[in-house]
């Protein structure tokens, strides 16, 4: 259910951690946007208006709090969630209930919400996709299927089975020739960004409130054939590596495998769009010439939206003739900023 307006209040009145990331507050007497956990003193509650995300807090024309930061990924895991994640990476087997969570003072509702606002998905669907991507990956290195399916909380070699084929289209058995890709979130200056890869590379790049995401997934389904499960891979580590060095300014260029299925016209833009120098911006007249195809600006356009891999396929490069921003999935304040930055760091 979503959260009342006299619950958010008394969240923010009373600092509740719980809260973090669920929602974000503006105050109309100052223009400022914080987190219900903000320091500063509360205002009375007809000078506030709550958000679902930074980006609606932004466009309606606040600007972030200097002492809590809101922009900043710092705390994006509250501090009642991180035990209960901690535990769930040190024994991926065992199978949580409600009264689990309660057990450890948490409210499973709340726990349910945060999953569903960062994961699309509520913590017990997250668990068992979780478990079963670990499980899928054991068996796929030669570990027994039985002893899999016991380590991984199955009470059943059927049940474990049942749902395998559910998760990957394919038995245990028949797993060798199959593959996935699997999905982590990464924590950035301009919020959270959902990531895919397979075993060959990453496929997917793009930030977690983009309306759009769903689509891709399901294209990225469509083009590869594959099953998304939560996890990770050593593509993803290097990824978030270098996503940290990129906001750091002192990465200019990606070097990471990708897999970037798609028609030939899209993916000639996607390969053109690589070439933009870091700092420096295209037209979208600029990149048909660049492919050839010097007529086919509106084309571009939609091939430049249909980039599953921002920032590392740098589509924020184009702008108009005119040179105004222009078409960014993520927003045009995320393109703004990342310009930006990459002006402001192209002579280091």
């Amino acid at each position: 259910m979503p959260i009342s307006k006299r619950e958010m209040y008394e969240a923010l009145q009373n600092k509740d951690s719980t809260y973090d990331r669920l929602f974000v507050v503006g105050v109309k007497t100052t223009g400022i946007f914080c987190r219900p956990t903000c320091p500063a003193r509360k205002p009375k509650e007809e000078n506030v208006e709550f958000f679902p995300s930074v980006r609606e807090a932004l466009s309606a024309g606040y600007r972030a709090c200097k002492r809590c930061r809101p922009m900043e990924p710092n705390g994006a895991v509250p501090p009642w969630l991180r035990e209960l994640i901690d535990m769930v990476n040190r024994d991926p087997g065992k199978r949580w209930t409600d009264a689990d969570l309660r057990g450890m003072s948490i409210d499973p509702s709340r726990a349910r919400r945060w999953f569903r606002t960062h994961y699309g998905m509520t913590f017990h669907a997250f668990h068992r996709a979780r478990r079963l991507g670990r499980a899928f990956e054991r068996i796929r290195s030669g570990s027994n299927q039985i002893m899999t399916a016991f380590d991984h909380g199955y009470e059943s070699l059927s049940g474990f089975r049942d749902a395998f084929e559910r998760a990957f289209g394919t038995t245990p058995g028949k797993s060798e020739a199959a593959t996935c890709v699997v999905t982590t979130r990464f924590l950035t200056p301009l919020g959270p960004m959902i990531a895919g890869a397979t075993e060959k590379g990453v496929c997917l790049l793009e930030f977690s409130d983009r309306r759009m995401l769903e689509t891709q997934i399901k294209r990225l389904r469509k083009w590869l054939g594959y099953r998304f499960v939560p996890g990770n891979n050593d593509h993803l580590s290097r990824l978030n590596d270098q996503l940290e060095d990129y906001f750091a300014g002192t990465l200019k260029a990606f070097s990471i495998d990708m897999v970037i299925p798609g028609s030939e016209f899209q993916r000639a833009v996607w390969q053109s769009l690589q070439k933009i120098p870091y700092g420096c911006t295209w037209t979208y007249e600029q990149l048909a010439r660049h492919i050839g195809k010097p007529n086919a600006q509106r084309a571009v356009g939609r091939a430049n939206g249909d980039n599953r891999l921002a920032i590392v396929i740098p589509c924020h490069r184009v702008v108009r003739a005119d040179g105004s921003l222009c078409g960014y999935g993520g927003g045009l304040w995320r393109k703004k900023h990342l310009l930006d930055l990459e002006n402001s760091t192209s002579n280091r």
